[in-house]
């Protein structure tokens, strides 16, 4: 076995043995104080092993299937965007062609052609929808329908797609492409769970109280300072970035992954609705899991790529 697979193993094994911590203070709490409802928490520890066990089979899948996983994905996160957005009637064949587009956008990052990968969405797809939009002949609502489009297609194919990029990259090291997702990833969800933890325990100022009023100063500098010193410690060990790149990271995954969840908390707003949906008992949909990857997917992935690819 080798050096980076026996690092995959040690990656899962540690986040498994957090998982059933979690999972023995869950039913001690509910051992000793029975009348409480811990339906909410269990649910989220619940879903949390769903989520962590998927992940950890799409890594150690080929590499191909993988890529469908992440596709996948993009998938039902377009679908739950699309179910929330308002679209016209007369914009079924261009709802049609964005799923079309999804299992192309991850050919190219398959096949590693970065050239196509990075232009196929931000220029064809984008060319290309209000050309088909203008064949039907319905002008009311154009500009918005096509925005509304465009947006989707770059938040939750194109920037998710760099997850997919990032996993075939050629590498010095083969495999290392594994490590990096995780690293990524990783980090993330640790940022998400770091800015709530900090914001509930000293969190007073509200950064954004209109858009998501649970976001507080502490919650942001100290999820970023942890995401930060998280990165500076394992990603020397787990990628062939160096500590001060990988201190540079961390502070762009931390920073990037504020912004992304505010302005998906944005968005829901603009729709009415506090979660993208009910996928994800505890969580709400898959909007709500990824609304962080949106932004620190692309971030880092250009930040890898400049000085290492």
């Amino acid at each position: 076995m080798s050096d980076l697979t026996h690092k995959l193993y040690y990656c899962f094994a540690a986040i498994f043995t957090l998982l059933i911590i979690a999972s023995l203070i869950v039913f001690i709490l509910k051992v000793l104080h029975p009348k409480r409802n811990w339906l909410e928490l269990k649910q989220r520890i619940t879903s949390w092993w769903i989520i962590i066990i998927l992940f950890f089979l799409a890594m150690i899948s080929p590499e191909w299937l993988a890529l469908t996983f992440f596709g996948f994905m993009s998938f039902l996160a377009l679908k739950e965007y699309l179910t929330l957005s308002p679209t016209r009637r007369s914009d079924g064949i261009p709802l049609l062609w964005m799923y079309a587009a999804i299992p192309l956008q991850y050919v190219w990052a398959g096949m590693a052609w970065y050239g196509m990968f990075i232009i196929f969405i931000p220029v064809y797809v984008f060319l290309f929808l209000p050309a088909r939009m203008v064949i039907v002949g319905d002008t009311k609502g154009f500009l918005h329908s096509a925005s509304v489009m465009h947006w989707g297609m770059m938040t939750t194919v194109f920037a998710l797609s760099h997850i997919a990029f990032l996993l075939v990259m050629p590498h010095h090291l083969a495999g290392t492409g594994v490590l990096l997702v995780i690293f990524l990833v990783a980090l993330t969800e640790m940022n998400d769970i770091a800015q709530y933890l900090w914001g509930k325990g000293l969190g007073k100022i509200k950064v954004t109280p209109k858009v998501s009023p649970n976001k507080t100063l502490a919650g942001l500098l100290g999820g970023v300072f942890t995401t930060t010193v998280l990165a500076a410690l394992i990603g020397p060990l787990l990628t062939p970035m160096d500590s001060l790149h990988s201190l540079g990271a961390g502070a762009l995954i931390g920073l990037s992954g504020f912004c992304g969840d505010v302005v998906m908390s944005a968005i829901k707003r603009d729709f009415g609705v506090k979660d993208s949906g009910k996928l994800i008992p505890g969580h709400g949909g898959i909007l709500d899991r990824l609304d962080s990857l949106i932004y620190t997917a692309p971030l880092f992935f250009h930040f890898y790529y400049y000085f290492y690819a």
